[in-house]
């Protein structure tokens, strides 16, 4: 960074914070929202028909655009801010122009604590969680051992880890860099109280895997991957222990998703048309169930910042060089078809001098350019999280060899490692480097490279260069010498600040740095 430009980095910081200080002294500046964890269900019947309606009604905020602050924003959508808020800060999007949509603040990593987009995912996965936590406690005063309400009590469990998981996520330093350090607010009862301190980042993975253990025994009576499982359980605990660090369980849980013979993974033939068909894919653990009736088009639909048919989507942040440029040595790999050239007569098009690559993994259900069914957990995910943990415990040949399961699968047969690590690289380099292309714009890239202490690069011309275009940036010249090019590990601006309703609200609520 040069001096003018560290000047006026060092500058806005300091803008930024006394801004913030000013909004949490004076709580007229936001308008007045009910605190996330005042949230009720009332009348929850004990009924299997109530219950399960009071559970559905969890699984629906994970799409649903409800009221927040007094209005309901076609832009505010937990899927939505969950892959937006991931992807938009990694180096796979690139931003092809300002925007008054808040999903800029995760490519300028210019966040506030006033932000609408992360003050709505705080306040609904709070609600996700106390109604979680109002069926739990309703079973649990009338206690069954029916299969059926087993299972229902075991998917409250997920999501209640699914959730308190995502928080730490996006609210917390990962757990590899202060396992001690502020978390986020657990809320494991209806009882409680309204200000309560953040729970250590351990804490928090505590709670998360024994909620996702407890799901797990209780779930015997599969309602179908569109809802939780006890193979979604596991998938979340093979997750959750390798952000954690512990390989043993990663390995121990990825393999009982993989051995439990309920998944494949697709082909170099099917893989392409999986994103579209989500709810019958073949390597499918848990997706997100859309209709046409939850097809929100240009406004509010996760497909729509990302691709656009010429007649729908904004189209407005495309494949980055730096993926792009990782994929190249391989135009026959499948996972091309999800990026999507913008072409006119053959001409590639650009925006503000960034080449135009749309996405579309979450286009084409039922032939909408703006439908999906996201999916949250899947087989492949498996295999690396596995490989991963095997590359840490110097199982290297072990490592390739679930690495060559995927590229095996698409369309990458004459180009496998064979348990051989080419010269300059380690099984983890190259298992990371499997991770970016195989799970691309699914919402994992970012804790990726923070957790395993690496520095995000995004050296190359996009608006999440403050204050700069595409003539100002020699990279030739000068490759890092620009704000928001090499992001580090330890910078406080890879987590978002805690939302200002919960600061306002919870005296015992600290704030991020």
């Amino acid at each position: 960074m040069n001096t003018i430009h560290k000047k006026y980095y060092i500058m806005r910081r300091i803008i930024k914070l006394l801004s913030l200080l000013l909004i949490i002294a004076c709580s007229g500046c936001v308008k007045d929202v009910n605190p996330s964890d005042a949230i009720t269900t009332a009348n929850l019947t004990t009924t299997s028909a109530g219950l399960t309606d009071a559970l559905n009604g969890a699984y629906a905020l994970l799409k649903d655009h409800i009221e927040f602050a007094g209005s309901t924003d076609d832009n505010n959508m937990y899927l939505r801010q969950y892959f937006e808020c991931s992807d938009f800060a990694s180096d796979d999007i690139v931003c092809g122009q300002t925007t008054t949509d808040p999903l800029f603040y995760s490519f300028s990593l210019d966040h506030t604590a006033t932000q609408p987009n992360t003050r709505y995912f705080w306040y609904v996965s709070y609600k996700i969680i106390n109604d979680a936590n109002t069926v739990i406690s309703a079973m649990e005063a009338n206690p069954s051992s029916d299969p059926t309400t087993q299972q229902l009590l075991g998917e409250c469990y997920f999501l209640r880890a699914f959730a308190h998981f995502n928080l730490a996520k996006f609210f917390a330093m990962p757990y590899t860099e202060s396992p001690s350090g502020a978390g986020i607010i657990l809320r494991t009862s209806v009882t409680d109280p309204a200000s309560k301190a953040r729970a250590t980042v351990a804490e928090v993975y505590q709670s998360v895997i024994a909620d996702a253990v407890k799901g797990a025994s209780l779930m015997n009576a599969s309602r179908g991957v569109t809802y939780a499982t006890k193979e979604a359980a596991w998938a979340l605990l093979s997750r959750a222990y390798l952000y954690e660090g512990n390989n043993d369980s990663t390995i121990y849980y990825s393999n009982q998703v993989i051995n439990s013979g309920k998944f494949a993974l697709t082909t170099a033939a099917t893989y392409p048309s999986l994103f579209a068909n989500a709810a019958s894919g073949s390597e499918t653990i848990l997706c997100v169930a859309f209709t046409t009736l939850d097809d929100y088009g240009k406004f509010g639909s996760i497909a729509s910042m990302i691709y656009s048919d010429g007649n729908s989507g904004w189209g407005e942040e495309y494949a980055s060089p730096s993926l792009r440029d990782t994929m190249s040595a391989h135009p026959e790999d499948v996972r091309w078809s999800y990026i999507v050239p913008d072409t006119v007569n053959g001409v590639l098009q650009t925006k503000n001098g960034i080449e135009m690559y749309y996405i579309s993994k979450f286009s084409y259900q039922g032939g909408s350019p703006t439908l999906s069914s996201p999916i949250l957990f899947r087989l492949a995910e498996m295999y690396l999280n596995r490989a991963e943990a095997e590359a840490k415990a110097g199982q290297g040949a072990a490592a390739l060899d679930d690495v060559d399961m995927i590229r095996k699968n698409r369309g990458l047969q004459a180009s496998l490692y064979n348990e051989v690590v080419p010269g300059g690289y380690t099984a983890l380099d190259l298992v990371l480097k499997e991770r970016r292309i195989e799970l691309a714009f699914e919402g994992h890239r970012t804790f990726d490279v923070y957790r395993n202490k690496l520095s995000m690069n995004r050296t190359y011309w996009g608006y999440h260069l403050p204050g700069l275009q595409a003539s100002d940036i020699n990279l030739a010249v000068n490759p890092t010498g620009y704000a928001n090019m090499i992001i580090q590990p330890t910078d406080p601006r890879i987590i978002y600040y805690i939302p200002i309703d919960e600061i306002n609200t919870n005296p015992l609520c600290t704030q991020n740095p």
